[in-house]
């Protein structure tokens, strides 16, 4: 008979129940094949569970192993390692998550999957994912660096609160101050902590709050517990920012202990519970007597202990100044007897006698060397006659030479000089022929004119100057007429 596959087509089916379909069993392979491919025919799904079991990423592959579940089914669910890598958060046990995927057949064993190829947070899980994104992006500008955060006093005089003051919760501030401390000022600003206009209500309180005069040493953010949804207030950007930018360091106290909201992050101190934020700020008046008792016998043990100090050092020095000294005079008691030792304070004419004799052994000293010096003058003086003569009896053999040489030189003088003499004598001649000077001697002259030796009598005009030169001198005069 027909049957329906799970898309939903007709299709025939391979056993109706006939003795020649019994004979045609199906084996396992075969089964599983029929079932993968049903499976394969199925389009992409969505599908909304809760995770269980989660296990990976595995070591070595990579991949995800688990289960997603509803009140009522469960199915196995993987993703492969490049699907897991795209993720914007990491799964978790009880996440409420959306996957997108197909199923699959695993032939070696027969067991269906799901296979996701992208998965996204939703409900509570969405919220969370975009608290968690704010969070990060805060952090990157440096709104939850623990340098930027401000110190809170130990002892805070005047305290301003922002919470509602139709609560519980201001009642246990204004409680837990008054039992710690009743000396703390305590100044409320209202404000809504929860649903629509709470974010700008609470930073309105906040700017109110840094406002007052005197200024509040530290303001309390604070409300009471509740669901992840009723804290959203606190996740606020804006509301985030202004805690941050708050002239007055702000105390976070919103929620229980497991309660974490933005503003707890980006404030100068998170408290888990308002309670808690009220007495971190107020130091009970106990503890402060205890800590001035501590601090007194501190202080007293610390002078005594200075004190000790200062005395073993002053002995010390006491000790070291009394050993220099003493070394100091021992020193000075040898120099003094050394002095004393010294015979030219004993006996002042020591000094005298001891030079005396010194320049008496310096005479004979130089006497003796007087006369040594003077015999062995005397005995050089002496040989000096007989090697003068004998550095003198060559001297006439060398007389003759230059005798010769001499008239040598004057015969190839004379004979060297004869031709250029000659040749001297013809060139005078010729020159003394050409000479101007002979020509002027003869009763010729040169006239000059400004521009140098004047070859024509056009050169010249009445009233220009002439120079005349003659052999015994030169001429100066005027011309008055050319002719």
């Amino acid at each position: 008979m027909a049957g329906w596959n799970l898309t939903g087509n007709a299709v025939s089916a391979e056993f109706d129940g006939s003795d020649d379909q019994e004979r045609k069993e199906l084996s396992v392979s075969q089964a599983v094949e029929i079932a993968a491919g049903a499976l394969d025919a199925i389009p992409q799904l969505s599908v909304l569970g809760e995770v269980t079991g989660f296990r990976g990423p595995n070591a070595r592959s990579g991949h995800c192993y688990f289960q997603i579940k509803d009140d009522s089914a469960a199915v196995d669910c993987i993703i492969w390692k490049g699907a897991y890598l795209k993720r914007t958060f990491d799964l978790r046990d009880g996440m409420q998550v959306s996957f997108k995927g197909s199923f699959n057949l695993y032939k070696a064993t027969g067991r269906m999957s799901f296979v996701a190829r992208s998965f996204s947070l939703a409900g509570e899980g969405l919220l969370r994912q975009q608290v968690a994104q704010l969070a990060e992006k805060l952090r990157r500008e440096g709104l939850m660096d623990e340098a930027r955060k401000r110190r809170i006093p130990v002892f805070c005089s005047r305290v301003a609160v922002v919470t509602s003051l139709s609560g519980a919760v201001i009642d246990d501030v204004k409680r837990t101050l008054r039992r710690r401390n009743p000396l703390v000022e305590l100044v409320c600003v209202g404000a809504k902590v929860q649903g629509e206009g709470a974010p700008a209500e609470l930073i309105e309180g906040l700017h109110r709050a840094a406002a007052i005069t005197p200024a509040p040493d530290c303001i309390l953010l604070v409300r009471g517990g509740g669901s992840f949804e009723d804290l959203m207030t606190f996740n606020d950007e804006e509301l985030a920012r202004a805690v941050a930018a708050c002239p007055v360091p702000v105390v976070t106290g919103i929620g229980h202990e497991p309660d974490t909201s933005i503003c707890d992050m980006v404030s100068d101190r998170r408290a888990s519970t308002p309670t808690a934020a009220a007495e971190s700020v107020a130091p009970a008046m106990t503890e402060l007597a205890d800590v001035l008792e501590t601090r007194h016998q501190r202080l007293g043990a610390a002078m005594a202990s200075m004190i000790g100090s200062d005395q073993v050092d002053l002995e010390m020095l006491d000790q070291r100044g009394r050993r220099a000294w003493d070394t100091y005079t021992a020193r000075l008691g040898d120099a003094l007897d050394a002095a004393a030792c010294r015979p030219c304070l004993n006996d002042p004419t020591f000094m005298v006698e001891r030079r005396e004799s010194e320049l008496a052994l310096t005479a004979d000293r130089l006497s003796g060397a007087i006369t040594r010096s003077v015999g062995a003058f005397r005995s050089n003086f002496e040989r000096l006659p007989e090697r003068l003569v004998a550095s003198t009896s060559g001297l006439d053999g060398k007389r003759h030479a230059l005798t010769l040489a001499s008239s040598r030189l004057e015969h190839q003088g004379r004979t060297m000089l004869s031709k250029p003499a000659s040749d001297l004598g013809r060139a005078a001649a010729s020159l003394d022929a050409l000479s101007p000077l002979k020509v002027l001697a003869r009763g010729y002259s040169i006239a000059y004119s400004d521009d140098g030796v004047a070859t024509s009598a056009k050169t010249f005009k009445p009233g220009d100057a002439i120079r005349v030169r003659m052999a015994d001198g030169n001429v100066a005069a005027t011309v008055d007429t050319v002719e």
